[in-house]
């Protein structure tokens, strides 16, 4: 997803219209950064081991690390874990092929921050990337947390003239892909948070951005009022990934409490909103 843009539905509500425009201010300075994101970045040399897993982040369909200038320094703010973005190719054609190449590009950061787990972070095509090598490649033995952000875990139907891109295909819900994240995965010691809204003109149905699985530990988080392209830049958005990072969000977990930015949208506890 990422830069795919689709024709947005016209906005029925003032906060729908608020978001739109947030969308186009996002997307405008997203063009200017997207240059400076095209190049990968040089892997950082061996350090010691941080008090926290070192992050990777994955970017969409059609987009680069630029889009994660704002998330990157708040998680690396204090020094406290290693930051790294990995840039997967734009040729790329197989979500499942993407996924063997994270697998190695993560044990390659667990042997130069001297950690045994990280954590991931993915916007749009990017989560399902990290989600696929989670339950299909055995990452869960190596991933502490995978966050999310407006993936369509379930799969998405929106812009149907895009089907002649095999990934784009992979995305929709009766793709193979798809059925292969359905399978069960018992056991998988992976945390999953996922960050959806209802704004998200490209997540059709926008639930589809939450994670539903019998067999995942996962916390939906709905954010109010922003759309796809704002997910990763979002304050808000940005402070609640930190937090969860840092630890559980679940009201029951006795070593994370929500604050007060994050109220229960339902009856159960794993799903929140901000």
């Amino acid at each position: 997803m990422g830069l795919m843009t689709a024709p947005p539905p016209v906005p029925r509500t003032g906060a729908a219209l608020r978001a739109a425009l947030l969308e186009a201010v996002v997307l405008a300075g997203h063009l200017l950064l997207y240059p400076t994101g095209v190049r990968s970045e040089d892997p950082a040399p061996p350090g010691g081991p941080a008090p926290l897993p070192p992050v990777l982040l994955l970017h969409g369909f059609t987009d680069n690390r630029s889009v994660f200038v704002l998330l990157r320094r708040a998680l690396g703010a204090g020094g406290r874990r290693r930051v790294e973005t990995y840039n997967y190719s734009p040729f790329t054609r197989d979500l499942r092929v993407t996924a063997r190449h994270l697998a190695r590009r993560v044990e390659e950061l667990c042997e130069r921050s001297g950690q045994d787990r990280v954590d991931l972070v993915g916007h749009s095509l990017g989560g399902l990337v990290g989600r696929y090598y989670v339950q299909r490649l055995g990452g869960d033995a190596r991933v502490r947390t995978l966050v999310t952000l407006g993936t369509p875990h379930e799969g998405t139907r929106v812009a149907p003239f895009m089907d002649a891109h095999p990934l784009v295909r992979q995305m929709r819900p009766d793709s193979a892909v798809m059925a292969e994240l359905r399978a069960p995965v018992p056991g998988c010691r992976t945390r999953c948070v996922a960050f959806w809204s209802e704004f998200d003109t490209l997540m059709a149905p926008t639930g589809t951005a939450r994670i539903e699985h019998p067999d995942l530990h996962a916390t939906n988080i709905q954010v109010m009022g922003i759309g796809h392209l704002a997910l990763p830049v979002h304050p808000a958005v940005i402070t609640a990934v930190r937090r969860a990072l840092d630890g559980p969000v679940r009201a029951t977990d006795g070593a994370a409490r929500p604050t007060e930015n994050l109220r229960p949208t339902g009856t159960e506890g794993e799903s929140w909103a901000i």
